[in-house]
């Protein structure tokens, strides 16, 4: 009884194996070439730059500061010379920790712009799956080999639900903001 039950149980095993249907999407696809992540890296790029800017008037108060005292150290005093230089060191000290400061608050900034689009990704793709029947859909690539004919891509129809352009690539992607630094 034991030895027909678990041949019921692998011949069952095996047809629900063989039973199911796969998918695969590239997430980075659509995140990377919504609109939402457009607009997404226009909002980055302006933090960037106020920050860039603050930043430099801050260096540029140091040089100023360390030129003016490098024309006159020979003269100073000492109290003169060490109060000078402990401001220096304050605004150098400042210059590193807003700088440490953006990075971070960029970071976050980018976290929090990109989850809600990778959030929309990954919701289209669970309706996609759920359409299709599709028991399992994995990230394109992240598999050294799979019969493609076998595996339901995802990608074409979730790119037209994120609104993203026909014939835009990550590459089309890149081009454009290559030539956006150039052009700057």
């Amino acid at each position: 009884m034991k030895k027909t039950l678990l041949i019921a149980a692998m011949a069952f095993m095996t047809v629900s194996v063989f039973g199911q249907s796969f998918g695969r999407v590239n997430t980075t696809e659509l995140v990377q070439l919504s609109p939402e992540a457009d607009e997404a890296r226009a909002k980055l790029q302006t933090q960037g730059q106020d920050a860039q800017q603050t930043y430099q008037d801050m260096v540029d108060e140091f040089n100023k500061k360390y030129e003016a005292y490098q024309k006159g150290v020979s003269g100073f005093s000492e109290a003169v010379r060490a109060t000078k230089e402990k401001e220096l060191n304050e605004i150098n000290q400042r210059v590193q920790e807003f700088s440490a400061n953006v990075q971070q608050e960029l970071a976050q900034s980018e976290q929090a712009l990109f989850q809600p689009i990778y959030q929309k990704a990954t919701g289209i793709v669970k309706d996609l799956a759920k359409k299709y029947g599709l028991t399992l859909v994995f990230e394109e690539g992240s598999f050294p080999y799979y019969d493609e004919a076998a595996i339901k891509d995802l990608t074409p129809e979730a790119r037209k639900s994120m609104g993203i352009q026909e014939g835009r690539t990550l590459e089309s992607l890149q081009a454009e903001m290559q030539a956006q630094q150039q052009g700057k």
